[in-house]
């Protein structure tokens, strides 16, 4: 297809830049440099206030009493701690939890907290205002595209919800507070568009003197972005945390249709590119299939998704589609949602079917719309 038939959106703005860095949006290695640089500090400096910023998630630098008077007033002129304001955290009957954020210039962003089967939670978080991309049964392609979330901004909204968790078990009383055990950038945006930052606040998330969250439980997801995938590969990062692939159809011209960024990267050329990314033994590539009413969710597409998948390593995550007014369509009955991947598990294909969580509270899978 040529060029003129389907574009990436562009921003309508850039990400603000603050006078004066924010030290929550940089790596520990980038602080002590930075430090060095700026302060002269010892490297050991680096360890101390990155665990003051991620591990007790202070507010101020006068809150991080193991540095001197003079170091603090220094970072107090020469950076930032700015923060995500918390607008608005609604509770699912199934007890996810959606946190809507406020960004620094005003922009509206949404994060989802989902109770895990075993103790512990998956925070599903977002990767830019609005989206670069229009997938048609994804609320957030309604909203256009705004810019990119900052490295700090990604962070934030994991620094928030543990604020959020520790907040709620102090005012219950309970005897510990749950933790975030895993992170998917499956909200609002396209994580691979926005590669550096995402790349960036993974290694945030994951460091040891923070967040501490293991690479193996993170997940990063796309819609298709090609060469991004391609990146993904080439760097690595399939070693250090798993991708998944949101397919959605078996055949070009259905994905044309639900995917618009097929008619640039067919399912062929996603494919080709899926499979160079190097994985771990202990992780797989996932698949995701949401599943569409009278569009994509007949036997046939059913045996068509085993036919392309069956060289892969993976498992599908088969998706019923989460209704909400930005999109024409509608969720399969139980028993063709059940038939559908009867199908894919006779085959031998590891299959999960997705139960809806927070979809009361417009917090499932393609239901997040932060549009005020």
């Amino acid at each position: 297809m040529s060029d003129s038939v389907w574009q990436i959106r562009r921003p309508s703005s850039g990400i603000p830049r603050a006078a004066a860095p924010n030290l929550r949006g940089m790596s520990r290695v980038e602080l002590g440099e930075w430090l060095t640089r700026e302060l002269g500090a010892p490297r050991f400096r680096a360890d101390q206030v990155f665990g003051w910023l991620h591990l007790h998630r202070v507010d101020s630098f006068e809150a991080m009493t193991n540095l001197s008077k003079r170091e603090r007033a220094a970072l107090g002129e020469r950076a930032s701690l700015d923060r995500l304001q918390v607008d608005t955290v609604q509770r699912a009957r199934d007890g996810t939890r959606k946190l809507r954020l406020r960004t620094t210039d005003g922009h509206a962003i949404e994060s989802v907290l989902i109770p895990n089967d075993e103790r512990g939670l998956t925070q599903c978080i977002s990767s830019q205002v609005g989206c670069a991309l229009d997938c048609r049964f994804c609320a957030t392609a309604s909203l256009g595209f705004t810019r990119n979330l900052d490295t700090w901004e990604i962070v934030e909204q994991v620094t928030r919800a543990r604020e959020l968790l520790a907040s709620e078990a102090l005012s219950e009383g309970a005897e510990w507070t749950p933790r975030i055990t895993n992170v998917v950038y499956m909200g609002m945006g396209e994580p691979l568009h926005n590669f550096n930052q995402v790349r960036r606040s993974i290694e945030i998330l994951t460091d040891d003197v923070g967040d501490a969250i293991a690479g193996r439980r993170i997940t990063v997801s796309t819609s298709g972005l090609v060469p991004a995938i391609e990146r993904f590969a080439r760097e690595g990062l399939g070693l250090e945390v798993g991708l998944a692939v949101s397919l959605n159809a078996t055949t070009d011209p259905v994905r044309d249709q639900v995917m618009p960024i097929n008619q640039r990267w067919s399912i062929a050329t996603l494919l080709a590119a899926v499979r160079e990314v190097p994985t771990s033994r202990r992780r797989r590539v996932t698949f995701e299939y949401v599943l569409l009413r009278d569009v994509n969710d007949t036997d046939g597409d059913a045996r068509r998704l085993v036919s392309l998948l069956r060289e892969f390593r993976c498992h599908v995550n088969v998706i019923p589609f989460n209704p909400h007014p930005h999109a024409p369509y509608q969720r399969p009955s139980d028993r063709r949602i059940q038939d559908f991947v009867a199908i894919l598990r006779e085959a031998g294909v590891q299959c999960w079917l997705r139960t809806p969580r927070g979809d009361d509270i417009q917090a499932a899978c393609g239901q997040l719309a932060a549009d005020a």
